[in-house]
């Protein structure tokens, strides 16, 4: 039994959890510092070994990190000069993309600019056929010449994409090796290390992403894991992935694009974690943090993994508007606003929130820390859905004079009262935030009614029954430490790493030795990077996927392996699975079509981390520590405050009713209800 860390730095706080041998849980939460993360890493992780009275040798487990440096360094440009190398007369794919229009009818459509110049992407004389014949071998003169070039325009990182490399990337290799040794200091990945898939626009996406993030996630994690060896950690950080394992520093250095949603697929993990303690077979994930708001359908106690998502998108909710990225995720959708995000005042007059968010600097005006634009914290504060001396347990008053100031600025506007600005505020994220949910759910062919509503995230409690409502559900689970869940999740969720190969087939063509090479090679590969996290190398489960379609369409759907593709295919068993799935999302099969097999995945996956985690239940039944207003349901409502400590086992409390802890609030509207149940998880129950 040991002591383990997990933190998740979010856009406006950094969340700290420390694990004890009992699975008790020490948690923290502190202002994510944007100038340098670490800062505020090492403070986050001070505070809590303070409480706990321990020091940094005492942690003898796991040091777990979910960061954003990613996602930052993406979408505020932060990176270093990167270069492209592409097949000769390839090189404006990254600009051509693939000429879907998000909106048709817009004809001032606009895309996010490549993260690669036009200037410094450079074509190659090489071709690789779609079968893997090379036909024509770069030449090595081109590629010194290329390399000279490349150096006198100060090139921090290069990605090589040749076409069909992910059917052999012997070129790519070739090509990599010579600028390794003519540029020893540039980072360099090729696509075949990062998406070796089809679809010749994704994976040069993919590999520039890649590209441009490894000067700025390498050297942070390097810096990071100094650090913790210089204040007397023992243990290397594990990294948080977005397809919900966790790896090593190097590992993930390497590939930096894996990192992106490193933070959201941790509480992913978490709620799968939960449903699978409380017996719930299918749970809609509901994470309302400091900037954004996520869902993710769980079923069986597992997320859905998707292979394809998008950054820095130019309208949040318009799928196709942002820069696409081929690696394994677990399958979110961002919902809505966070509690930082700000309201205004569109073209036409009319009150909307987001998709701007003031952060942790300057944040909310109500933080007091120079934010003067009025957010959804600032509403919520001036409904009385939160308490200005009770934020992080009173550590951190909030100036609910300068909230008011803001809401009433906005409120002028609108020629509305100051509450009546601020509860618009709140129904439009909530319209929001449920209409995303809805869609996400249909498009999987998902009837979200009544499934539960698993709610966490610093801002996710105060939402949620209003969200359940208009998703016709009657149940809101809100965990213990809903407010770090994140941060625990990575705490329970095994070292795992998930690959994926093209090999392209008609299923009664497949060449089974080839099917077996695939996956002999993503298995090797799996084991080296989950043994330098792990230590363990035979006791990893490998899980078998395939992304499969009719002749002729352009997307696959996605189905388990129900037998080992080492020991030998099925043709027939995988022919009959992918048209269970298929009919399952479609209701029909088309006739005398052949099934064509696109892309093979493959899951490792430890059982590193699956410790249980423990909570204390009060004994006796508490009572309200005090009353308040709150307007968020039309007029002044008395609500019943309680400590959530002091609520019972089999104890009900009925709205309306505020449950609050430290770091977050529960809100239990007019008709609901709420219980402890055995695993200390607040359940809300409404009519």
């Amino acid at each position: 039994m040991t002591f383990s860390v997990a933190v998740d730095i979010g856009g406006t706080f950094t969340d700290i959890v420390l694990r004890a041998p009992d699975g008790g849980l020490v948690i923290d939460k502190t202002l994510t510092t944007p100038h340098d993360l670490i800062e505020g890493f090492t403070r986050g992780v001070g505070q809590v070994l303070a409480k706990a009275s321990l020091r940094p040798a005492d942690i003898d487990g796991l040091v777990v990190h979910a960061t954003t440096v990613v996602t930052n360094a993406l979408i505020e440009r932060r990176g270093l000069p990167t270069a492209l190398l592409m097949t000769e007369g390839f090189t404006d794919v990254l600009r051509i993309r693939n000429e879907n229009r998000y909106d048709v009818y817009d004809p001032q459509i606009e895309f996010p600019d490549p993260l690669v110049d036009a200037g410094l992407t450079f074509g190659i004389r090489e071709r690789t056929l779609a079968d893997g014949r090379v036909l024509i071998a770069p030449d090595a003169d081109e590629v010194k010449a290329i390399a000279r070039r490349l150096k006198s325009h100060n090139v921090a990182a290069v990605g090589i994409c040749f076409l069909n490399s992910f059917a052999n990337p012997a070129n790519e290799k070739f090509v990599a090796d010579l600028l390794a040794a003519e540029l020893p200091d540039v980072f360099l990945c090729t696509s075949f290390e990062v998406a070796p898939v089809i679809r010749e626009y994704h994976r040069a996406s993919t590999t520039a992403v890649n590209a441009y993030a490894m000067p700025v996630a390498q050297p942070y994690l390097a810096r990071l894991s100094a650090r913790l060896q210089d204040e007397g950690f023992s243990q290397s950080p594990l990294i948080m992935l977005s397809s919900g394992g966790v790896v090593g520093a190097d590992v993930a250095g390497r590939n930096p694009v894996r990192m992106i949603e490193s933070g959201p697929a941790a509480g992913a993990l978490a709620a799968s974690y939960f449903s699978e303690r409380l017996g719930l077979e299918r749970i809609i994930a509901f994470d309302m943090g400091g900037t954004t708001a996520k869902a993710c359908l769980i079923e069986n106690h597992a997320p859905l993994v998707t292979g394809e998502f998008e950054v820095d998108r130019r309208y949040r909710f318009k799928h196709g508007s942002g820069i696409p990225v081929t690696v394994p995720s677990i399958d979110m959708i961002e919902i809505g606003a966070g509690g930082g995000s700000i309201a205004h005042l569109d073209k036409l007059g009319l009150l909307k929130v987001g998709p701007h968010s003031a952060g942790s600097v300057p944040g909310p005006a109500c933080y007091g820390r120079g934010g003067s634009a009025p957010t959804v914290t600032d509403a919520n504060l001036v409904l009385g859905l939160l308490d200005a001396d009770h934020f992080l347990g009173g550590e951190m008053k909030l100036d609910k004079a300068a909230a008011e100031r803001a809401i009433e600025a906005i409120a002028e506007e609108l020629d509305l009262t100051m509450i009546e600005t601020a509860r618009g505020i709140f129904r439009i994220v909530t319209e929001t935030m449920a209409s995303s949910a809805r869609t996400h759910s249909a498009d999987r062919g998902v009837d979200y009614r009544n499934l539960p509503l698993f709610a966490f995230g610093g801002a996710g409690a105060i939402h949620a029954c209003a969200v359940a409502e208009l998703l016709s559900s009657t149940m809101v689970i809100v965990p213990p430490k809903s407010s770090v869940l994140s941060a625990v999740g990575t705490l329970v969720t095994p070292a795992r790493l998930d690959l994926m190969r093209s090999y392209i087939a008609r299923i009664e063509d497949l060449d089974p030795g080839k099917v077996r090479e695939v996956y002999r090679q993503m298995r090797e590969e799996a084991v080296s990077a989950l043994s330098a996290a792990s230590g363990i190398s035979a006791d990893i489960e490998f899980r078998y996927e395939a992304d499969l379609r009719y002749r002729g369409q352009q997307y696959e759907v996605t189905v388990a392996l129900d037998f080992d593709p080492i020991e030998g295919t099925d043709p027939a068993r995988l022919q009959a699975s992918f048209e269970k799935a298929y009919r399952a999302l479609y209701g029909l099969n088309p006739s005398n079509v052949s099934v064509e097999a696109v892309t093979w995945r493959l899951s490792a996956l430890t059982r590193l981390n699956r410790a249980a985690i423990g909570e204390t239940i009060a004994r006796e039944p508490g009572k309200p520590r005090t009353r308040r207003p709150v307007f968020a349901w039309g007029d002044r409502v008395e609500a019943d405050v309680f400590d959530r400590a002091a609520i019972a086992l089999g104890q009900t409390i009925t709205g309306p009713a505020v449950i609050e802890e430290r770091e977050t609030t529960t809100i239990v509207p007019p008709g609901w209800t709420a219980t402890v149940n055995d695993i200390g998880c607040l359940v809300l129950r409404g009519q």
